[in-house]
């Protein structure tokens, strides 16, 4: 037997008597989880370590949690990263509107139901659009929770309303005559414009993002369950005042970022904030409505900037 064959014959053994090895944890890697909150099935994103300090970050519409796809793995050497998918969006259950009332309150309450799940003590709120409204409540009711405040282009202030919704404030006051806002809001171009807005370099935008959110949007009941959501909106402009006292009774470190191109939550809705946050960075950037379509390593050095210099400050 030649000495190259026993060397093979004595790999070959060890090979067959070693157990499997796993593979090294790597911090930067996504893995995907389901849940069960009060009966409904809750998908989420999680990434970095455990130990680390976490964001939970609060998706918009119509997207889902996969809209922190680029930033999660740019910001998970260092923070643990929580990213839901709410009831009736992404890869979460959607239940009927007659077994789970679509409303902000509840969507909010379901999200707590999470964090008390994943025994999250304390974290930062990263709200992005519809975030805002569920990451506001969930501020109200638990407090001690928030270390700090991130915001994406989600409104607290009336200022911040663009145009259009003037339309939506006259099917808050009689959806029923007003069916076409429903119809603008769940269609593929309402979809498209949504993350173009007016930004000046389309060719940044990949198409599959509104096609895919479409998509989802045409699910069988996936009207209703929006109808009632957009409905229920008016809570949250109701609630501003709320929330505005919030942030002056429990000031956080708090940063601002808000993509200039969006016609939905304008510019001044952004500036509103210092009034009641003097304190808070804000960030006026070159994107649209979801700021991470356009300015990805913006968002990601930003943050990361801003949660480093507040780590030992964090109330």
């Amino acid at each position: 037997m030649t000495t190259g064959t026993i060397l093979a014959a004595a790999t070959a053994l060890m090979l067959g008597q070693s157990s499997p090895q796993p593979l090294p944890s790597i911090a930067a890697t996504t893995t995907y989880h389901r849940v069960a909150v009060d009966g409904v099935g809750i998908f989420y994103r999680e990434a970095g370590p455990r130990d680390a300090p976490t964001i939970l970050l609060l998706h918009g519409y119509p997207s889902s949690s996969r809209q922190w796809d680029t930033l999660l793995p740019l910001l998970a050497d260092r923070y643990h990263l929580i990213a839901p998918d709410y009831p009736g969006f992404g890869q979460s259950d959607a239940p009927s509107p007659a077994q789970y009332a679509y409303t902000f309150d509840n969507l909010a309450a379901t999200m707590a139901g999470l964090v008390a799940h994943l025994g999250l003590e304390r974290y930062t709120l990263f709200m992005q659009d519809y975030g805002g409204p569920v990451g506001f409540r969930m501020a109200m009711a638990r407090p001690e929770r928030v270390s700090a405040l991130i915001i994406q282009n989600a409104n607290a202030y009336t200022e911040g309303l663009g145009a259009k919704w003037q339309g939506i404030a006259r099917y808050w006051a009689d959806p029923t005559s007003h069916p076409e806002q429903v119809d603008v809001f769940t269609s593929l171009e309402g979809a498209k414009q949504r993350h173009l807005g007016t930004s000046p370099n389309p060719e940044r935008y990949n198409p599959d993002t509104w096609r895919d959110e479409h998509a989802i949007l045409g699910r069988p009941g996936e009207r209703e369950i929006q109808a009632a959501l957009l409905y229920d909106y008016r809570t949250n402009v109701a609630s501003y005042p709320a929330w505005q006292a919030w942030m002056r009774k429990h000031p956080r470190p708090a940063l601002i970022l808000w993509g200039r191109y969006d016609p939905s939550f304008i510019v001044p809705g952004a500036e509103a904030y210092l009034r009641d946050m003097p304190n808070a960075e804000l960030h006026l950037l070159d994107a649209g409505h979801f700021a991470l379509d356009e300015a990805t390593d913006d968002v990601a050095r930003l943050t990361r900037d801003f949660l480093g210099r507040i780590t030992a400050a964090v109330p």
